[in-house]
């Protein structure tokens, strides 16, 4: 189909000028901001592990990010009904944001030891606005984006996400080593006004497609529409798969590096800032390739990349606390990561009809959060039973199913462009 044949013929596209591509950053900036701040995210296991709350804890607590994997739930409800204000896109965002604002100041009001069940359902409330946003964020880059303009607009995604991680990761815990915690989330609630003022100058979609007439039109059609594509089921399993080695990995990443000795400080700068400009290296490069290679064998060659650069962190383990191996480390892991990363979401993009673009993108971008959620959820067993050595080289090894399901996805050229 037209829509999936995604960026083989792409014309350069400028992003420092194109307007699309600058909201398509700030936005992504808003999506992806919260999420350290909950679930599996660096600043709330920091926040926690400081708070001496035990590994097991701390890696069950990953499930307070599920409406992320169970968004596609809801997400119809978004696609049927238009806010009274601003646009069928814009409107949802604006409200979101604000919620979310007030949502990330209030954690910091909470004590790990003593208000944990308050943290969870504060957590959970964040998690579960935080996914309702990127419903609708996602929708609108995919009706906003020309198809020649995927490639680039993937990048935007990595460098817009990776911004957020900078700020709610990397900045939160170098604030956290001189200013209270309490300090530190009013900050990053204030935060998410970027994405409130980002919509006052988002552009409408060149074309503009009317919202499904009916509930009923939302739920059902975007459904069947999607499992009529060749090898829906194999694109659904792979899409869960894909990202699980390089997920697990980074799962529990903050409480070791803690565990090793270093100071948040050392952690803030170098996993999220240092580990943000090479993770922004491999989307550009992914970006300039993907063109080039086509999609299907750009995630053939990003993905194994991901996965074996998880041979890093064995080493690491087993070398013990290291800021030169530490930083090689994090800079390998995170520059292949944003090679893969940037090749789904140019991927995903491609797979989905503007009509239905909210639910079918919130199925997809669900699924990739199974891995981060549900499968990441018991990684902290894992590194009770098998030590960290060991549980690094197992991550490697997981790749194995999400580059089986690309395999079985080579047969259907309509649905991964080569």
């Amino acid at each position: 189909m037209a829509q999936s044949q995604t960026t083989s013929q792409s014309k350069p596209v400028n992003v420092f000028t194109n307007r699309r591509m600058a909201v398509t950053l700030l936005l992504m900036f808003a999506s992806s901001f919260p999420l350290p701040l909950t679930s599996s995210g660096t600043t709330f296991q920091v926040w926690l592990k400081r708070n001496n709350i035990d590994i097991k804890t701390i890696s069950a607590l990953t499930l307070v990010g599920l409406p992320y994997s169970f968004k596609f739930l809801w997400a119809p409800i978004l696609d049927r009904f238009v806010p009274p204000f601003l646009n069928r896109r814009t409107g949802w965002i604006a409200i979101f944001q604000i919620i979310l604002m007030i949502c990330i100041g209030g954690m910091g009001f909470l004590n790990p030891l003593s208000d944990m069940t308050w943290i969870i359902v504060i957590a959970t409330c964040i998690s579960f606005f935080s996914a309702s946003a990127d419903i609708v964020i996602d929708a609108y880059r995919v009706d906003l984006l020309r198809p020649e303009e995927r490639g680039a607009g993937a990048s935007m995604v990595m460098l817009g996400g990776r911004l957020a991680f900078l700020s709610s990761g990397a900045l939160a815990l170098i604030l956290a080593d001189h200013y209270s915690w309490r300090t530190v989330f009013l900050i990053m609630g204030s935060c998410m006004s970027v994405g409130l003022l980002t919509v006052f100058f988002a552009p409408a979609p060149e074309v503009v497609v009317p919202p499904p007439k009916t509930l009923k039109e939302a739920v059902v059609e975007p459904i069947l529409s999607f499992f009529k594509k060749q090898g829906a089921i194999e694109i659904l399993l792979f899409v869960v798969f894909f990202k699980l080695a390089d997920t697990l990995a980074s799962s529990l990443l903050s409480p070791f590096l803690v565990e090793l000795g270093f100071s948040n400080t050392d952690i803030g700068s170098v996993n999220k800032v240092f580990g943000l400009i090479v993770s922004l290296m491999g989307g550009l490069v992914a970006g300039a390739m993907i063109p080039r290679w086509g999609i299907y064998r750009s995630l053939w060659y990003f993905g194994i990349l991901q996965a074996i650069s998880n041979f890093v962190f064995v080493g690491l383990a087993i070398y013990g606390k290291s800021y030169g191996w530490m930083v090689a480390s994090i800079g390998v892991e995170n520059f292949c990561g944003g090679l893969g990363t940037a090749a789904l979401v140019a991927y995903l993009m491609g797979l989905c009809e503007q009509k239905f673009s909210a639910s079918q993108y919130a199925l997809l971008s669900s699924l990739t959060a199974v891995a981060r959620t549900v499968l990441a959820s018991g990684s902290g067993i894992l590194v009770a039973t098998l030590g960290w050595p060991k549980f690094f080289m197992l991550t490697v090894f997981l790749a194995a199913p999400g580059l089986f399901f690309l395999k079985r996805l080579g047969r259907f050229e309509k649905n991964v462009a080569r």
